[in-house]
């Protein structure tokens, strides 16, 4: 998915400790911002912002409806770049049609994830299909540590490993949990997990006491450990737990889970370019200027994504300023 921002901020993005005590939830509340379509699907964003960029290596995260697509349009995303990220697409409902600049050619559906490793330089569009009547679902990115941050771009698509926890269903996307193990590609410690919590649902989730975690709250009221987090709320928790007690009212619940180590990199994001100084930012959009839209094809870093019945999106005005790295 891309940012559709048209000033999207630039942010250093790096890990920040919890000032509160180790037990302690973390709310933080999300800011609505316009996506695609003819007129303007609405998404929830809780990642990154200034209170907090990342959770482990995850930096971004949209949630959207559900979505009346009869009435918003639906989803309707040209041809945009990544680089130095994984884009890991989630539905709760809805199909979305995924072209990407590798070749590949995909539908997105409930229970599956797909996965696009950008490395040095992707490009790909997403579009709901004509069937869909209701879209919703999530949209992660996932920075990719140095080493492999310049790699050549792939795509994945994974059945979500499943499980049960005291009768609440669980779907393992990425990582490891209650026993299940699913086999996407990842480059740093993660997981990523969908929850169902029946009503009056009362579970005890174990947890890497290694990682920090996310709980996005996709229906609810859920309680976390007493702590009341609400539908696009996103509760944070800090290294050194090993269990979070989950609570449903009568409703019941559902949750996607987040997890990983803390990232030991600090990043630049802007737009849908992952870096790691504003210089490289400036040439990643030059690039794309160059090659996509003004269609010289310099070096090839994103090549063409083929199929779609549209232009590129071309890539929003720089800050008149230049970033000062913080931390």
């Amino acid at each position: 998915m891309s940012n559709l921002e048209r000033e999207p901020a630039e942010l250093v993005c790096e890990y920040i400790e919890a000032a509160a005590g180790p037990d302690a939830v973390e709310i933080l509340q999300a800011r609505e911002v316009p996506l695609g379509g003819p007129r303007a699907m609405p998404v929830h964003r809780t990642l990154p912002q200034r209170r907090r960029t990342t959770i482990g290596a995850w930096c971004f995260v949209d949630h959207y409806g559900p979505d009346d697509v009869s009435t918003t349009g639906g989803m309707v995303v040209p041809p945009h770049p990544h680089t130095g990220l994984q884009t890991a697409s989630w539905l709760f409902a809805g199909e979305i049609e995924h072209r990407d600049s590798v070749g590949s050619r995909a539908t997105v559906r409930p229970g599956e994830l797909n996965l696009m490793t950008a490395g040095r330089g992707i490009a790909h569009s997403e579009v709901s299909t004509p069937g869909t009547t209701t879209l919703h679902g999530v949209q992660l990115w996932i920075a990719l540590p140095g080493r492999v941050r310049d790699a050549t771009a792939f795509f994945e698509r994974h059945d979500a490993a499943r499980a049960t926890l005291d009768g609440t269903e669980v779907r393992v996307f990425i990582g490891e949990l209650a026993g299940a193990r699913s086999a996407a590609s990842v480059f740093s410690p993660l997981l990523g997990a969908q929850l169902d919590l029946p009503p009056h649902a009362d579970v005890t989730v174990p947890l890497d006491p290694g990682f920090e975690h996310g709980i996005l709250v996709d229906a609810g009221p859920v309680h976390l450990d007493g702590t009341a987090a609400t539908r696009t709320e996103l509760a944070y928790l800090k290294p050194g737990r090993a269990v979070v007690r989950l609570r449903a009212g009568q409703d019941g619940g559902r949750i996607v889970l987040l997890g990983g180590e803390p990232f030991g990199e600090q990043l630049v994001m802007w737009w849908n370019f992952i870096g790691r100084s504003h210089d490289e930012i400036v040439a990643f959009r030059g690039q794309w200027q160059r090659e996509v839209i003004a269609g010289e094809r310099a070096d090839g870093r994103f090549g063409a994504v083929d199929g779609y019945p549209g232009r590129a999106l071309p890539a929003p005005e720089l800050p008149t300023v230049r970033l000062k790295p913080r931390g």
